[in-house]
């Protein structure tokens, strides 16, 4: 009997044996609908609609819904994966909203005053028991301060952390399994694409790095005054409690017709554009959802950003490349893409490295000719072409490709006439001309003049140590992947499966020879010795042919794997 999907978020953690049947009832309700299969990409198929009702995607999101607040939040990340998840299945994920029930009050004050240590009442002069928004990790109320200064409080829901931990414990499984014995689990390294989700969600619980990110954006952000972040008080902040300005507007995408009318949007969504080129090239951070339940169009004029629980930080030189990827797909150049895209990622065992550079080259040379394709759908669409051919792109990539996707959906709700390709264009080369300039800033030719310094000093002696060693034939080279270790290791499997091969073999002539023999002991009218021979026998060939059905292949294919030249 099949095991209902339980209708809303659970309030406790599940029981791990009934949460891995839900789990696993989900992925077998929707292995023959390709949701999870790794789609391929071919821009002339047409992918057929769902045969039911029951594998449709509106389906497949209200289940998703349905399992909590976990699943809700894996949606949100799948939506982000254009090389695993189809693209009908896509648009429904990201579509997908949080509809929960607010936790009763007397339950969001019971974690107040024993996150700040003291009552509601000397805390906040009046604590609204409406909430101004509901989601599944959090409920924010709004409050007035002692002083008068109205704010918002944003408290995590009893029970989530819980939730969400005991759920991950029982993914990671599936995950592992996943990546042993599928082919998008090799491709895609589930194990490690679910350990940065859960990484993520871990920052997500925990409002002092949240708190942390409001003043960090709000810093970067300073040059912009058309953009605000509303800053946390940290006395009335913990890790389960986010105390921040509040935040008085509209929702980007419900600004009445007649305010548009009075005050043009579009430099509110030319600064938000430039904004966050430069908070991901400049400070290398990117706010993964910037929708527009996160943007608000103040009285003031201003564009209001909060939210930013979910930032990834990205390393310096992975966002020279990434800058250097945008830029050449702009300025339509295929082939320096296709070549950036192949140093920061891992070449697989099926790797097709021909066809990887023909479609890139021709995609990118479609976004040229075309001023309806955006950047984050360019971004998109790298990553699934590389996945096609046997290419594992960095998250951060599709991370970057889904924030400007957002951006752009947006500023298309802010100001709809807007060229942001025209403004993408001219920010990416503002932040390469500030790049260039600060390589010749004085602390930078300093260092490389230092570097310049050791190599005039040390060169002259390793290289008359080359020559000795050279002339006495003392030089040795060490190639990669030919180590003594593995080499011995690999030597050794062979010589131990060669041996158990020889022991069966010599276990099956003997017991052949006993079968002859006659013998007080017997079973099935055969002597009991040479039956246990000839099955021990049985059991060391089936041992030999399933370990090298099940783990040769797989190891083969790890060893192929190929590191880019970061």
């Amino acid at each position: 009997m099949a095991l209902p999907l339980p209708t809303a978020a659970p309030p406790a953690p599940i029981d791990g044996m009934l949460r891995r049947r839900q789990i696993l009832q989900l992925l077998l309700r929707y292995r023959h609908c390709g949701v999870f299969s790794g789609f391929q990409h071919d821009p002339g198929l047409v992918v057929p609609p769902a045969s039911t009702e029951a594998d449709s995607p509106a389906r497949f999101v209200s289940d998703l819904e349905a399992l909590g607040v976990t699943f809700v939040k894996l949606g949100q990340l799948l939506s982000t994966r254009p090389d695993m998840i189809r693209p009908d299945y896509l648009a429904a994920l990201e579509r997908m909203q949080e509809k929960v029930a607010p936790v009763p009050v007397q339950d969001i004050q019971q974690v107040v005053e024993a996150e700040l240590g003291a009552p509601i009442g000397k805390l906040f002069s009046s604590f609204d028991p409406q909430p101004l928004g509901c989601a599944s990790i959090a409920q924010v109320h709004r409050a007035v301060l002692r002083d008068g200064r109205e704010v918002a409080v944003k408290v995590q829901k009893p029970e989530v952390a819980a939730q969400l931990h005991s759920d991950l414990r029982v993914l990671r499984s599936f995950a592992a399994a996943a990546d042993r014995f599928t082919r998008v689990g090799r491709r895609v390294r589930l194990s490690d694409w679910l350990a940065e989700f859960a990484r993520t969600l871990q920052m997500e619980l925990d409002y002092e790095t949240e708190a942390c990110n409001l003043q960090r954006f709000g810093n970067h952000l300073a040059p912009y005054p058309a953009l605000w972040v509303p800053q946390p008080l940290l006395d009335l902040s913990s890790k389960r409690v986010l105390t921040l300005e509040l935040v008085q507007g509209v929702r980007v995408d419900a600004i009445p017709e007649v305010r548009r009318t009075e005050q043009s949007m579009d430099p509110l969504a030319a600064a938000l554009v430039r904004g966050y080129l430069d908070q991901i090239f400049v400070h290398g951070e990117i706010h993964a959802d910037p929708h527009p339940g996160n943007l608000r169009v103040t009285s003031d004029n201003r564009l209001a950003i909060f939210d930013l629980g979910m930032v990834a930080h990205v390393p310096p030189r992975l966002r020279e490349r990434l800058l250097k990827l945008l830029l050449a797909a702009v300025d339509g150049r295929g082939e320096e893409v296709a070549d950036d895209i192949i140093a920061i990622s891992t070449r697989l065992e099926d790797y097709q490295e021909e066809r990887y550079l023909r479609e890139t080259g021709q995609m990118i040379a479609r976004y040229a000719a075309s001023r309806s394709i955006s950047e984050g759908q360019v971004v998109l669409e790298i990553v699934r072409i590389a996945t096609d051919c046997g290419l594992r792109t960095p998250p951060e990539l599709s991370v970057l490709g889904k924030a400007l996707l957002n951006l752009e959906n947006v500023c298309h709700s802010l100001a709809p006439a807007l060229d942001v390709r025209a403004i993408v264009e001219r920010q990416l080369q503002s932040v390469l001309r500030a790049r260039l300039k600060k390589t010749f800033s004085r602390a930078n030719v300093a260092s490389e003049m230092m570097e310049l310094q050791q190599l005039a000093r040390l060169g002259p002696r390793r290289i008359s140590e080359i020559l000795g060693l050279l002339a006495e034939n003392r030089l040795q080279m060490k190639v990669t992947g030919l180590e003594e270790s593995r080499l011995m290791e690999n030597i050794q499997k062979v010589a131990n499966r060669v041996a158990a091969g020889l022991i069966s073999s010599a276990l099956l002539l003997s017991a052949a020879m006993l079968m002859r023999i006659e013998s007080g002991w017997t079973l099935f009218g055969y002597p009991v010795v040479a039956l246990v021979l000839l099955l021990i026998a049985v059991i060391i060939a089936l041992g030999l042919i399933l370990s090298s059905l099940l783990f040769d292949h797989r190891t083969q294919a790890a060893e192929r794997e190929e590191r880019g030249l970061r």
